[in-house]
C-alpha cells in the first residue's frame, strides 16, 4: 500500500502543478474563442496541432530513455551527461533546418498566408526541447516544488503577454493613436502574439532551469548512448504515431472539410478544437498522473509484488476517469459556456465521444508499462501505429462528408483499439491481474447513465430536470462505487477508513 501512497502523492505534487498549468491555460480558451474570430481560432488550434510532432522528432523519446537507465547503476555517471549532449545537438540542427523551409511547412498545415507563425513555433519546440531533459531530472530527484514553481509562473507568463497584446494595447491605442505601443503592436497579429507569449514562456522556463540545464560534463559515452537511442527509437516512433492520432485530425480537417472556403475550413477546426477541451477533466488527470506514474513505475518494477500494484493503481485510476464523464457529460449545458462563441456550440456532440476515447487512451498509458519494463519498446511503437492507420484511415473516409464528426469517432475507435491490443498482448507478456471485468462493468454503466440523461432531458429539456438527473446519477455511481469498492476503501488512510465506516 505504501507504492500506492507515494504514487498518490507524487501525483498530487506534480499533478497540481501541472493541473494548475494546464488549467490555467485552459482558461484561456474562453478569452481566445472571443478575442480570436473563429477562423483566427482555428488557425491557432492548426499551428498547436503540428507543434507536437515536431517535439517528437526534437526530443526522441531520450526523456522516457533518462527515467528507465539513470535506474542502473552501471548507466547512472554518464547518462545525464550523453543525453544532454545528444537533445543540445540534434535541435541545433533540427531548428536550422526547419526554419529555412517554414514557407513549405506553412503550406502543408494550410496557413500558407502566415509562415511567421511557424518560426515562431519552432522556437517553442527548441526551448521546450531543451528544458525537458532538466524537467525529468527535477522529478527524478523528487524535487516537485521547483518542478511546480517553474510550470505555473510560466503559465502566468504566457497569460499575462497574451492579455497584453490582445486587450490592453488595444485599448491603449483607443485612448492614445500615437503611443509609443505602435512600434511594437499589429492589431493583425492576433494569433502570433498567442504563439510569441508562448516563446517567451519557454524560454523563461529555459532560464529558470538552466542549473539543471548545464548540470551535464561533455562527456559523451557513445556506447551508453547507442544503447539508450535503441531503447528510445520505438518509442519515438510510437510517440511520432501518437501525436498522429492525437493532433493529426485537426490538419486533415483543415485539408478536406466540407465547406467552401479556407476560412470556413478554419472555422471547423476552430469549433472542433475549442470542443475537444471540454474534455479537461479527464485530460488534465491524465497528464497528472502520465507525471507521477512514469517514474514510480520504474522504481515499483523491483518490488516482488509490482504487478498487483499495478492493477491497484489500475482500479484508482479508471474509477476516478469514469466519475470524471459523469462530472463532463450530464454537465455539459454548464461546460458549454467554456467557449464563448456560441456558433461553436453546435459541435458539443463530440464532447461525450472525445471523452469516452481519452478514458481509453489514460487504461492505454496504464498498461503501456509492460513493454516499457520487460524491453519489447518496438511493441508500443507497433500498437501505436496501428492507432495510426486507424485515425488516417477514418478520418480520410469520412471528414469529406462528416466533418468534425469523423474526427471524434476515429479517435474513439483508435485508442478503443489501441487498449485492446495492449491489454491482449500485455497479458501473454508480462501478465498483471487487472480487475478486467470489474473495470469494463464501470465503464459500461456510466456510458449507460449517459445515455438514460440523454433520452430523458433531449424529451423534455428541462434545466432544472436536467441539473437534478445530473446530480442523482453523479452521486449514485459514487456511492455504488464506495460500496463495491468498501474493502479498498478500508485499507486507505483517514479519509478512506471514514468513507468505510460510513457505507
Amino acid at each position: 500500500m505504501s507504492g500506492i501512497k507515494k504514487l498518490a502523492g507524487q501525483t498530487l505534487w506534480y499533478g497540481v502543478s501541472s493541473i494548475f498549468a494546464r488549467f490555467l491555460n485552459y482558461l484561456l480558451t474562453p478569452y481566445l474563442t472571443y478575442k480570436l474570430t473563429g477562423s483566427g481560432y482555428g488557425e491557432m488550434s492548426l499551428v498547436y496541432a503540428s507543434i507536437p510532432f515536431l517535439n517528437t522528432i526534437f526530443l526522441f523519446g531520450l526523456d522516457t530513455a533518462y527515467f528507465r537507465y539513470v535506474q542502473k547503476e552501471e548507466y547512472a555517471k554518464n547518462i545525464y551527461n550523453t543525453l544532454s549532449i545528444s537533445i543540445f545537438s540534434s535541435t541545433l540542427f533540427l531548428s536550422v533546418v526547419l526554419i529555412l523551409f517554414n514557407d513549405s511547412f506553412a503550406h502543408l498545415v494550410s496557413i500558407a498566408d502566415h509562415p511567421e507563425y511557424i518560426t515562431l513555433s519552432i522556437l517553442i519546440i527548441a526551448f521546450d526541447a531543451l528544458s525537458a531533459l532538466p524537467f525529468a531530472k527535477l522529478r527524478q530527484e523528487n524535487r516537485p516544488v521547483k518542478f511546480a514553481m517553474v510550470r505555473v509562473t510560466g503559465i502566468l507568463i504566457n497569460i499575462a503577454i497574451i492579455y497584453f497584446f490582445l486587450s490592453l494595447c488595444p485599448r491603449l491605442l483607443e485612448q492614445n493613436a500615437n503611443s509609443p505601443l505602435l512600434l511594437i503592436y499589429n492589431k493583425d497579429f492576433g494569433v502570433g502574439y498567442v504563439l510569441l507569449a508562448n516563446v517567451i514562456q519557454s524560454f523563461y522556463q529555459l532560464i529558470i532551469l538552466r542549473k539543471e540545464l548545464f548540470a551535464f560534463d561533455l562527456k559523451f559515452d557513445f556506447p551508453v548512448w547507442k544503447e539508450v537511442m535503441l531503447y528510445a527509437m520505438p518509442l519515438a516512433i510510437a510517440n511520432f504515431a501518437g501525436m498522429i492520432n492525437e493532433t493529426f485530425d485537426r490538419i486533415m480537417l483543415g485539408w478536406w472539410a466540407p465547406v467552401q472556403t479556407q476560412e470556413a475550413a478554419r472555422f471547423e477546426v476552430g469549433t472542433y478544437s475549442a470542443c475537444y477541451k471540454l474534455a479537461i477533466l479527464i485530460s488534465l488527470f491524465i497528464q497528472a498522473f502520465r507525471m507521477g506514474a512514469e517514474p514510480f513505475f520504474f522504481k515499483q518494477a523491483t518490488q516482488d509484488d509490482a504487478p498487483r500494484t499495478y492493477a491497484r493503481v489500475m482500479k484508482f485510476f479508471v474509477i476516478t476517469v469514469t466519475l470524471m464523464f459523469l462530472v463532463v457529460a450530464l454537465y455539459l449545458d454548464v461546460w458549454k459556456h467554456f467557449i464563448q462563441n456560441e456558433a461553436m456550440w453546435e459541435g458539443l456532440t463530440v464532447v461525450p465521444i472525445l471523452l469516452f476515447a481519452n478514458i481509453f487512451l489514460g487504461i492505454y498509458y496504464n498498461l503501456s508499462i509492460w513493454y516499457k519494463l520487460s524491453q519489447k519498446t518496438s511493441a508500443g511503437a507497433w500498437i501505436t501505429l496501428v492507432g495510426a492507420l486507424i485515425t488516417l484511415g477514418i478520418n480520410a473516409a469520412f471528414i469529406p462528408r462528416y466533418s468534425y464528426i469523423a474526427c471524434a469517432w476515429a479517435t474513439f475507435f483508435c485508442y478503443g483499439c489501441m487498449m485492446a491490443i495492449s491489454y491482449l498482448w500485455g497479458q501473454k507478456k508480462y501478465p498483471i491481474p487487472y480487475a478486467t471485468k470489474k473495470l469494463c462493468a464501470y465503464m459500461v454503466i456510466v456510458a449507460i447513465l449517459y445515455f438514460v440523461h440523454h433520452a430523458i432531458t433531449g424529451w423534455w429539456p428541462a434545466s432544472w430536470l436536467n441539473f437534478t438527473l445530473a446530480t442523482l446519477f453523479t452521486l449514485g455511481y459514487l456511492v455504488f462505487i464506495l460500496r463495491v469498492e468498501r474493502k479498498e476503501f478500508s485499507r486507505l488512510p483517514y479519509v478512506g477508513k471514514m468513507i468505510y465506516k460510513i457505507i
